[in-house]
């Protein structure tokens, strides 16, 4: 779907998260970043996915990575997403999906024999100088971070 691959520099991008917080690209400036994108908070897969990488933050941490998490959700949604699975990373409340669309994400999906458009479940692993370092777009929700670092 995106049609940015390894070595490309990230798209420059500027959304609020869940608290209003502006967040850019920038922000992580000489730091690693996991941009996980998913379709839809609290819902079964996405929230296995947000789980399995709460459940492994202080390795990603440790490997000197910051994780973030964006969906078309409201902020609100998003915060309720954060309290309910006690969730220790930032989410972007990308309304607009400016971000989405920067990153490739959105686009026709299927669906128990239905079509639509939404957000493709992308990960982009980004380097300390913005550089595209992995991109994973079969997710596996419940393995996300072991995927992750093996394909680094």
């Amino acid at each position: 779907m995106t049609t940015l691959k390894v070595g490309d520099k990230a798209p420059n991008f500027k959304a609020l998260d869940q608290a209003g917080n502006t967040i850019k690209l920038e922000d992580y400036t000489g730091k690693k970043l996991v941009l996980f994108f998913y379709p839809k908070a609290s819902t079964p897969g996405c929230t296995m996915e947000a789980c399995n990488l709460r459940d492994n933050y202080n390795m990603f941490l440790s490997k000197g990575y910051d994780v973030l998490g964006v969906s078309a959700d409201s902020a609100k949604r998003q915060q309720n997403f954060i309290n309910k699975n006690e969730l220790p990373f930032p989410l972007l409340a990308d309304e607009d999906k400016a971000v989405i669309n920067a990153f490739g994400v959105w686009g026709p999906k299927k669906f128990m024999g239905r079509e639509y458009d939404g957000i493709h479940r992308t990960t982009f692993v980004i380097d300390e100088n913005g550089i595209v370092e992995e991109i994973i777009q079969k997710v596996k929700t419940k393995q996300h971070t072991e995927q992750i670092f093996g394909e680094l």
